[in-house]
């Protein structure tokens, strides 16, 4: 198995997680899960981009994995908070780029969990401004 860590920002950097798009948004993403064979160890959601930890076979690209999950949520996000469209317009959801890397020898798993998991606490943020250091 590979882990990886995604960024995927929103279109236009647009805040749109509300608490109802993120739980949406988290609900998709495990229905994924079995259709894709891989698996989100976490999922950290600030506002504007989202943070994957993902776990998959090394024949599933990230290139597909992340293709799929960002094409199925943005459909269904669309489809079932069509609220959304007044701050996306073009029926775009996602910026059409990504960070990826794997998770090995220089980046810990669990600094990683830990950093995805305080995505979007401000007061976890202003203890730890840096940016996430991973050596």
């Amino acid at each position: 198995m590979i882990l990886y860590h995604f960024v995927c920002p929103v279109k236009y950097r647009r805040t749109v997680f509300t608490s109802d798009i993120s739980k949406t948004f988290k609900d998709l993403c495990l229905k994924l899960e079995l259709r894709y064979d891989i698996q989100f160890l976490e999922i950290g959601i600030d506002g504007n981009h989202v943070h994957f930890l993902i776990q998959s076979v090394p024949m599933n690209s990230p290139k597909k994995i992340i293709g799929a999950v960002k094409s199925i949520t943005a459909k269904e996000i669309f489809r079932l908070h069509p609220e959304i469209k007044r701050f996306l317009w073009g029926g775009k959801f996602w910026t059409s780029g990504y960070y990826v890397n794997t998770v090995g020898q220089y980046a810990n798993e669990e600094v990683i969990k830990k950093y995805l998991q305080n995505q979007g606490n401000s007061d976890y943020e202003k203890l730890h401004s840096d940016q996430l250091r991973l050596f």
